[in-house]
């Protein structure tokens, strides 16, 4: 289940690909499949990337005449342990709302990126969100969980936010409207969102829908996705010397 669509970063043979909060690894593998490119992620959590090796091993080998290699790392997204000018394209998915100086972490993003790199941010859909945070609400809600979300984005002010770190704005889209219900059935549900039995049918059916993509809900997602996509997606180039 991927979020950013990897057609739209005009990848390489060759090219260094940062997933910067890669988590389990969704974006690491899908790229490390590709077999032409060098793949690093990095993620605070510990168990997250434990998880992303151990897929990473269970897939086939790749058959490329690319000599590449694929990466995991513990870091932190606000001093990222690599020097300046080293990917060629960083993906951040998901990331910037758990963090209270995402504007810090967008200025690593553009010192590790080279002067021509690529850019995708994927951010929590505005009104999705904000229905969310009204299901659940303080004081133990879901804005409040460990590790959760500290921040609705606006949409053009976070286009705004990192344009200003030197970068051109060249598209977007939104993705997974068929995991916004699941989020708020957990809202409404939330005292029992691990075990309520709505909760646990809606969650079996995306599993199905992620294991056997049928084009039914692939083209109800496709169709759903501008209306209430959950996430927002923003692509970015380097920015237009006159």
């Amino acid at each position: 289940m991927l979020t950013a669509q990897l057609d739209r970063l005009a990848l390489k043979p060759g090219d260094h690909v940062l997933d910067l909060g890669c988590g389990e690894g969704r974006h690491v593998h899908a790229l490390h499949t590709l077999g032409y490119v060098n793949v690093v992620g990095v993620d605070r959590d510990e168990p997250s990337l434990a998880t992303a090796r151990e897929a990473l091993d269970d897939l086939p080998p790749r058959e490329s005449s690319h000599e590449v290699v694929t990466e995991l790392h513990v870091a932190d997204a606000l001093e990222l342990p690599f020097e300046s000018n080293s990917f060629d394209v960083v993906i951040c998915s998901e990331v910037l709302e758990h963090i209270a100086a995402f504007e810090d972490v967008l200025s690593e993003i553009r010192r590790v990126l080279k002067p021509h790199g690529r850019l995708c941010v994927s951010v929590p859909r505005a009104w999705p969100e904000r229905l969310c945070w009204q299901l659940a609400p303080a004081p133990d809600g879901y804005p409040f969980d460990s590790g959760g979300h500290i921040r609705i984005f606006d949409a053009l002010a976070l286009r705004r936010a990192i344009q200003s770190k030197g970068f051109a704005f060249t598209g977007k889209h939104h993705a997974h409207a068929l995991h916004a219900p699941f989020w708020w059935l957990k809202c409404l549900f939330w005292q029992r969102r691990d075990d309520h039995p709505l909760i646990e049918a809606y969650h079996s059916f995306l599993v199905w829908d992620l294991l056997k993509r049928p084009a039914l809900t692939r083209a109800l997602e496709a169709l759903l996705n501008p209306i209430m996509g959950k996430s927002l997606v923003l692509y970015f180039g380097p920015e237009e010397v006159a």
